[in-house]
């Protein structure tokens, strides 16, 4: 298997497996704040992801991540749906068929304006941009340090805690949003976390 092959089918079997790990975790905090069933949704997507994984690593990135998207908006119900495949199928647009680390900061600044438009959300209203955000953030300030991109991701979805939230279901709560992790900004940093696990192994 060429290394492209290699490395996609490794990102996205990690990516499936916190998921399946931290499944219950999401739900519950899913049920404090949302629909309660953030985590299995999101397991459910990740699962349909993986079980093409062969046919999957064989295909170019722009195509690998665009199969992601489409795979997560029809499989994941509620928001997360349509908003994590935004994330995935902008990057199957903007990255080139061999990408570089500046493409894939680019890609990923494009995708946090595709999905702002999506879910009309913006920085500080307690969603997955929380975390997406200050990562992309320190990405564009030169810090390509995976080690430091994980702490930054998992402090940002800390951060969501004192919150209150402004769009999505956890909106209509009001106050009592407040003192809850957003789910969909932990789904943001363990996906973060998973995918830098893959690449600091070939570092």
């Amino acid at each position: 298997m060429e290394q492209g092959a290699e490395l996609r089918r490794e990102l996205v079997t990690a990516l499936a497996r916190t998921i399946d790990q931290h499944a219950d975790e999401l739900t519950l905090l899913d049920q404090a704040i949302g629909d309660g069933d953030h985590g299995l949704n999101m397991k459910r997507g990740f699962e349909a992801v993986v079980a093409d994984i062969q046919g999957l690593s064989q295909k170019s990135w722009p195509d690998y991540f665009k199969s992601i998207g489409m795979t997560l908006v029809m499989k994941v119900g509620g928001a997360s749906g349509p908003l994590f495949g935004t994330l995935f199928l902008t990057l199957g647009k903007e990255l080139p068929s061999e990408p570089q680390p500046d493409d894939i900061v680019r890609a990923l600044r494009a995708a946090i304006v595709a999905i702002q438009a999506r879910g009309k959300a913006e920085a500080g209203h307690k969603t997955m941009l929380d975390v997406l955000i200050p990562v992309v953030e320190l990405l564009e300030a030169g810090d390509r340090d995976l080690v430091s991109l994980v702490q930054k991701a998992h402090d940002a979805s800390e951060a969501t805690k004192p919150l209150k939230a402004v769009r999505g279901r956890a909106s209509f709560l009001g106050e009592r949003s407040i003192g809850h992790m957003d789910p969909g900004a932990r789904s943001s940093a363990l996906m973060i976390d998973a995918v830098a696990g893959v690449l600091k192994e070939l570092a």
